[in-house]
């Protein structure tokens, strides 16, 4: 018992690390529900793919893990590829990127297994106007972050109201007052928001829904064998005890 206690206070300081002293909320995601995956590409695909690439996902791919046929996506979800069968690259190059924020955009095909789908659900709900900096807005999961808020139509501009509180004790959630109303109520923007980071879960690690379907089949087959294997071991051993 006191091995398992050192263990997890060993681990809980792994854990404050990982989360930068930030508070996270915690998201509720279902990569087997196929219309919030669609909702989340779409989102992806219209607000995230103009800078940022997923270079490791192909169009065709997505189409049928999602749910969706190779016309569908053609028509709806690509406009930076003219083939279904290439990889969800953008026009922009490098060194524009760097020239236009100040560092080359990063590529967001694995950016859920590097920062954990609670720090993305979080992270797309935390943008605030900020005067300071170069673009008018910040956000208190990643501070000084260096790109606008692309999705301020659909919720609106906010302002950060206990700056001073979350300074003096880490891990305060943020609270905001609402500047301007955008498109979706605040229900509809973290609905939005939990579609687009189970997108970005399932392509960070597409055989993940592969792999859900695999194991129900291997605990299944387990359970069969048990059922054979355990009156073999038995009918073997039966000499012995």
């Amino acid at each position: 018992m006191k091995k398992t206690i050192l263990a997890i206070l060993m681990v809980l300081p792994t854990l404050a690390m990982a989360s930068g002293g930030k508070h996270l909320d915690e998201v509720d995601y279902d990569l087997h529900n196929k219309e919030s995956l669609q909702s989340g590409a779409r989102l992806f695909v219209n607000y995230c793919l103009s800078c940022h690439s997923a270079a490791y996902q192909r169009y065709n791919r997505m189409a049928e893990d999602i749910g969706l046929t190779n016309a569908q996506v053609t028509s709806n979800l690509m406009f930076a590829a003219e083939k279904v069968g290439e990889t969800m690259t953008v026009a922009m190059q490098p060194e524009d990127a760097k020239l236009y924020f100040g560092n080359p955009v990063p590529d967001l095909s694995v950016i859920a297994r590097a920062r954990g789908a609670d720090w993305l659900y979080t992270y797309l709900r935390t943008f605030h106007t900020d005067e300071s900096r170069p673009y008018g807005v910040n956000n208190t999961t990643f501070k000084d972050v260096g790109m606008p808020h692309v999705l301020w139509e659909l919720e609106g501009m906010k302002k950060l109201v206990n700056a001073d509180e979350m300074q003096k004790h880490p891990g305060t959630a943020p609270k905001f007052e609402v500047i301007s109303e955008g498109q979706m109520s605040a229900a509809e923007y973290d609905n939005a928001m939990r579609d687009l980071t189970a997108f970005m879960v399932y392509m960070g690690e597409p055989a993940k829904l592969v792999r859900y379907e695999l194991g129900v089949y291997v605990l299944l087959f387990l359970v069969l064998l048990f059922l054979v294997a355990y009156p073999m071991k038995k009918e073997f051993w039966k000499d012995i005890h």
